[in-house]
């Protein structure tokens, strides 16, 4: 018993000292993981303090190449608007360039941190703002028809200090975000490097202190580490591959809205050439129906009434086919198409029904009309499209319902006689801010869609040309009033006058010999039969190059009828070519285009006669030509 007890006396200090050992060794195996948790949980906070910055400075550095990206695309919108003049791409232009806007103020946020970026940001501002104003000279030059002066400005903007500015600036901030995501990756994976030799360390004085036993617990947090590190690595890389893949589709987008963009402006292109080479065609095949339906109603006999009235019923409506033609022309062409006298009273009581139509039944239309027969010289389709576009814009500020006024009287200055023309309704009115803005091209009021904001400027553009002017009257809350105000033609009105009270009739000219020179045998044929059954020796030629020689060996000829568009020579290049010995030739040219007319020079004076034409008109066309040869004398082309 003794021996046991003191067996048991020996061992109890033992075993104190190993519980006592375990227990320090314990704790301080306690200590290294908490010391590796500690080094660990340091490292993960670098490592994700280095992604944010990381995916920080790759926002910074795509932001910027989308910037440039976004001012080169408004800048090539801009270049095809100032070629085609097309409003959808003004539209697109000022779109993106207020897009490169909004992407500067979003750098600047994104780089508010860095002083030496902040600098390059006010560069850049400065730059932005330069380049804008160059762009919107050429943008306005274009909008108020000034092609020539636009294109010139575009080319000379595309050499400007302020574009180089741009892309120097945004070269600076892309490699000083480079230099500064170098930076911060090289201190992140400092840290981690220390924050992993620390683990070592501690997991090293662990093996000592547990031997075995923690040996197995440092491998087991060593792999960890590593894991936490290649978990790491490879949220990066995904961090990084999605923010690749959101960038390729946002391009990707881009190119395919861009794309889609460029066929429809193909494809406008192609339907505006498509559309002048069909109306030719048509123009002539109703030139050739009309003929023949006058030439078959004259060689009716009589009493054949059925049969007469079907072919003047033929006759009808090729010849509002013809009308039909000439309207969708002047729709869609730009400019001062055909000039012409229009009265005013007749021109509103016309437009009534159309505004009656367009505003539907919530709108009144009240119109006042004390102009007293008064006339103006403009294109009628675009003085109707002014008064259109402006109901239209009152119809939507009194929201449909509501009264519209159109008030047209005369008013008289040092500078002559005015038409003034005073649209008012009765809507929610403008700021005084607003009115000051809304003759500013692609300037609108309405939302995203419902407007482009050229309507105004368009006849901003379109009155001045005329040399008058307008001028908006508006209040919150008191409507709106536009005042136009347009030379009064009063020399065409007089002619007007005196044409009603005395009708023209054309001189007989007795039989004449005609030079007929027409590329389409179809409508030579047609032109030929008429002019014989008016009683003319007509000379059918195909071509232009052929009318002097027929000129010639039919000697003498008293008149040319000519086309204006032929493949070989143009109607004024073939007379302009002839010799002096045809000079006292009368001459008259046959078009079927509708903006050929408007270029008096071109014609250098003599009649034109628009294609399809009646027998009625072709006689007049005849008289009109030969008494201008008879009081103009012989033409001066050959010598031109």
């Amino acid at each position: 018993m003794i021996a046991d007890e003191g067996v048991d006396t020996k061992d109890g200090p033992a075993s104190a000292w190993r519980t006592f050992t375990l227990l320090v060794m314990g704790v301080l195996g306690i200590g290294v993981l908490v010391a590796l948790i500690l080094a660990l949980g340091e490292a993960n906070r670098q490592r994700d303090r280095a992604v944010s910055l990381q995916s920080h400075s790759y926002d910074v550095m795509i932001l910027a190449r989308t910037l440039s990206g976004t001012i080169a695309k408004s800048e090539a919108s801009l270049g095809r608007y100032v070629i085609s003049g097309d409003k959808q791409l003004g539209q697109l232009y000022f779109d993106d360039w207020r897009r490169a806007g909004e992407q500067i103020q979003r750098l600047e946020s994104l780089t508010r941190d860095d002083r030496g970026q902040q600098r390059l940001m006010a560069r850049l501002r400065s730059a932005y703002r330069s380049r804008g104003e160059e762009l919107s000279l050429t943008a306005l030059s274009t909008t108020y028809g000034k092609n020539e002066q636009a294109l010139s400005r575009y080319y000379a903007a595309r050499q400007a200090a302020s574009l180089d500015e741009l892309r120097v600036v945004l070269d600076a901030i892309i490699t000083g975000e480079r230099d500064v995501l170098l930076r911060r990756t090289a201190a992140a994976m400092a840290l981690v490097n220390r924050s992993t030799k620390a683990a070592f360390v501690f997991s090293v004085f662990g093996v000592l202190l547990l031997l075995g036993a923690l040996s197995l617990g440092w491998l087991t947090v060593q792999a960890l580490t590593e894991r936490a590190s290649a978990q790491a690595e490879a949220d990066a890389e995904r961090a990084r591959a999605e923010e690749l893949s959101v960038a390729v589709d946002e391009a990707t987008d881009e190119l395919r809205t861009q794309e889609a963009r460029l066929r429809q402006a193909q494809k406008m292109d192609a339907v505006g050439q498509l559309t002048g080479g069909i109306a030719h065609d048509f123009n002539n095949m109703l030139a050739i129906v009309i003929g023949g339906l006058e030439l078959a109603q004259r060689s009716m006999p009589s009493g054949a009434d059925e049969t007469s009235r079907h072919i003047e019923s033929a006759r009808e409506g090729a010849l509002r086919a013809a009308e039909l033609t000439r309207r969708l022309l002047a729709f869609a062409r730009e400019g001062p198409i055909d000039p012409q006298p229009i009265h005013i009273t007749t021109l509103l009581e016309n437009m009534r029904d159309l505004l009656d139509r367009t505003l539907e039944d919530g709108i009144r239309i009240e119109i006042v009309d004390a102009t007293e027969g008064a006339y103006v010289h403009a294109d009628k389709v675009q003085l109707e499209n002014c008064i259109l576009n402006l109901a239209v814009n009152a119809r939507d500020a009194m929201e449909g319902r509501g009264v519209l006024t159109i008030n047209a009287r005369l008013e008289w200055s040092d500078d002559g006689d005015f038409v003034a023309l005073a649209i008012r309704d009765t809507g929610c009115g403008m700021t005084p801010e607003v009115a000051e803005r809304v003759f500013e091209p692609f300037f609108t009021t309405k939302p995203v869609g419902k407007g482009t904001g050229l309507g105004l400027s368009q006849i901003f553009s379109f009155v001045r040309q005329l040399g008058g002017d307008v001028v908006i009257d508006s209040a919150p809350g008191a409507g709106t009033t536009v005042h136009l105000r347009m030379p009064r033609d009063t020399t065409s009105q007089t002619q007007l006058e005196t044409e009603k009270a005395e009708p023209a009739t054309p001189a007989p000219v007795g039989s004449l010999t005609i030079l007929v020179v027409e590329d389409d045998p179809r409508v030579l044929s047609a032109t030929t039969g008429a002019l014989q059954e008016l009683g003319h020796h007509p000379i059918a030629c195909g071509s232009p190059v052929q009318a002097p020689a027929m000129l010639d060996q039919h000697a003498p000829v008293d008149l040319i009828i000519t086309d204006v568009l032929m493949p070989e020579q143009t109607g004024p290049e073939m007379i302009a070519a002839l010799d002096r010995r045809h000079a006292g030739i009368a001459v008259l040219f046959v078009t079927g285009f509708a903006g050929e007319t408007r270029d008096p020079e071109l014609f250098s004076g003599h009649h034109v006669l628009r294609k399809p034409f009646t027998l009625v008109a072709l006689e007049k066309a005849i008289a009109e030509a030969i008494t201008r040869r008879q009081s103009n004398g012989p033409h001066s082309l050959a010598a031109e």
